[in-house]
């Protein structure tokens, strides 16, 4: 069986924290990953440079994705990742502070899997994970 691994883009370490808190929390199958801006992930999905070996970069099972990171924001990572054949299957989930629709029909019409926004309260945020994890995890509909 293929281990379930969430690649998640982040660039606020509260945000991963508090993430990976929930993931813990909720003793989800696999493991949780963290990159801190579009270029990294993009490293991490090429296995490019520290994300050369497989075995300590698996493939992901699901992206969680921030919209606005330094470097390469998430709408240009996610047209990318949505263009590669390579790529193109693994689910992408945009994790965002934003609000505005228009992020959203963009990302919907770029391919994303769903669209969340972040929670701000924890227990929240631990049944938005959860809900996640349920739904892209092995032997579920959704993979």
């Amino acid at each position: 069986m293929t281990p379930f691994t969430v690649l998640m883009a982040e660039d606020d370490p509260d945000d991963r924290y508090l993430v990976g808190q929930a993931f813990r929390e909720l003793e989800g199958p696999g493991d949780l990953r963290f990159v801190e801006d579009g270029e990294e992930l993009m490293k991490y999905l090429v296995r490019r440079g520290e994300y050369a070996d497989p075995s300590l970069s698996p493939r992901p099972s699901l992206i969680l994705l921030d919209l606005n990171m330094p470097k390469k924001d998430g709408r240009e990572v996610l047209v990318e990742i949505k263009k590669d054949p390579e790529f193109r299957r693994i689910p992408v989930v945009v994790w965002t502070t934003s609000k505005e629709s228009v992020d959203k029909t963009e990302c919907q019409e770029a391919g994303a899997s769903a669209y969340v926004t972040k929670p701000i309260a924890y227990a929240e945020l631990v049944h938005a994970i959860k809900e996640l994890v349920t739904q892209y995890s092995p032997g579920s509909a959704a993979v």
